[in-house]
């Protein structure tokens, strides 16, 4: 039985040795086109150039990954020794380190390379997005101001019109040096609040000519057909979105909110009070003084308010970087790990090959060592024997005598290595 699995064992490795060489072409062959793909998507040129340089590149990959696994496949399954096979897993080992960067990565271009570069795009997209909206928030933020400005406003007037009226701060009617310094606050205010109000204008139109840019860049990242015209396009709009950034940036009202409130007390000219009475002006300049808290209460206000704003972290710059479809593989490698595993298997698929050679030539030679000699020996091993036995005869040796000599020599040696307890030399 022993001998049959032996001859069935050779059977099937001479079986299998044409569809092996056809399977490492077959892989090589594949592994030099998704490479020749992956070059051409990094060199740069005239369209000549680029064509001859990833067409030899790819052909140079494909008769390495060939002639390395044909190597493997012929020599390590017949190395027995454990320095030798350690050194072969070695050689291997580098061989296929080699592989991968040669051309497995260029591979994984080929297959994902779009799909990364697309991905690149939509998180560049996220986060212009992101900064579009913190450069808004910033750009509004003076614009929570607003109410108090105007009910400040507000009050001042209505005091002035009581005043001038009914006398309600000094009890004299008429529009004398207070209803002139209510006056005067209330236009300050009112000044402030139609450049907040011209700000807001200005903002709105901003935000949406970035939203329209956005629009534009979603749907790139988004269309079908080949990517490379439509990164080209995206970074266009990059451009024009980063302006629009800037310019909301700069259009925050916050700095001169915070101008007009320290001048609201800073620049407060008190008139002199123009009562005839001694009564009435000693009035007008009790009210006025009460103003001038009041004005200056409300300035510290504002300017606390517009340090808030101030104090916003700014939209970081950013700068849009174009990929190349093998560098995008590398940098999103953990979102595209089918890829990149059909990639490597391509050009590691023989390692399979060559395991399974040489666990059955390991198994064909367990084999061979428990037939008989008798079994073992093949045909052109018999007919040599034979010529040196006729060779003997022809020059007058006798065999038989020469024979029996050895083997009672042996005999003897057994005889008395056992009588010495040494046993047997082996």
């Amino acid at each position: 039985m022993a001998l049959g699995a032996s001859h069935r064992l050779q059977d099937g490795i001479d079986a299998v040795e044409t569809m092996t060489r056809f399977a490492l072409a077959v892989l090589a062959l594949a592994s030099g086109v998704y490479t020749y793909l992956g070059v051409r998507s990094i060199l740069d040129g005239s369209a000549t150039a680029v064509f001859f340089a990833a067409l030899i590149y790819s052909s140079a990959v494909s008769v390495a990954i060939y002639a390395f696994w044909t190597y493997m496949a012929r020599f390590y399954p017949h190395v027995t020794g454990t320095a030798g096979r350690g050194a072969m897993l070695g050689v291997m080992a580098l061989g296929c380190a080699m592989i991968i960067a040669m051309s497995s990565w260029l591979n994984a271009a080929a297959l994902a390379g779009s799909a990364a570069l697309e991905q690149h795009l939509a998180e560049t997209l996220e986060d212009y997005t992101t900064d579009l909206d913190q450069a808004h928030q910033n750009a509004l933020a003076a614009q929570s101001l607003l109410p108090d400005i105007q009910r400040t406003q507000e009050r001042f007037q209505r005091l002035a019109a009581q005043e001038r009226d009914t006398g309600a701060l000094t009890g004299t009617t008429g529009a004398g040096s207070v209803v002139q310094l209510l006056t005067q606050m209330a236009a300050q205010l009112t000044e402030l609040e139609n450049n907040i109000a011209a700000s807001r204008e200005r903002v709105s139109t901003l935000f949406d000519e970035g939203r329209k840019h956005l629009e534009t860049m979603r749907s790139l990242v988004s269309a079908p057909g080949v990517i490379d015209p439509r990164a080209d396009q995206f970074s266009a709009e990059v451009v024009l979105l980063s302006g629009v950034i800037t310019s909301l940036e700069q259009t925050s009202i916050a700095p001169s909110v915070k101008r007009a409130a320290d001048d609201l007390s800073l620049g407060f000219i008190a008139p002199v009070a123009d009562g005839q009475a001694a009564d009435l002006v000693t009035r007008q300049d009790q009210v006025m003084e009460t103003i001038r808290s009041s004005v200056a209460a409300q300035s510290k206000v504002l300017s606390q308010a517009a340090d808030e704003i101030l104090a916003r972290k700014p939209v970081a710059e950013r700068r849009f970087v174009p990929l190349s479809s093998a560098e995008a593989v590398l940098r999103y490698a953990a979102d595209f790990i089918p890829s990149w595993a059909g990639a490597i298997s391509i050009d590691l698929l023989p390692a399979v090959l060559v395991f399974m050679l040489s666990i059955v030539h390991s198994a064909l030679r367990r084999q061979e060592q428990r037939l008989p000699f008798a079994e073992r020996i093949t045909a052109a091993e018999l007919l040599e024997a034979l010529d040196v036995q006729r060779a003997l005869q022809s020059s007058g040796v006798d065999i038989d005598a020469a024979l029996a000599g050895a083997e009672a020599k042996e005999q003897s040696n057994i005889a008395s290595f056992d009588i010495s307890g040494k046993g047997p030399r082996k």
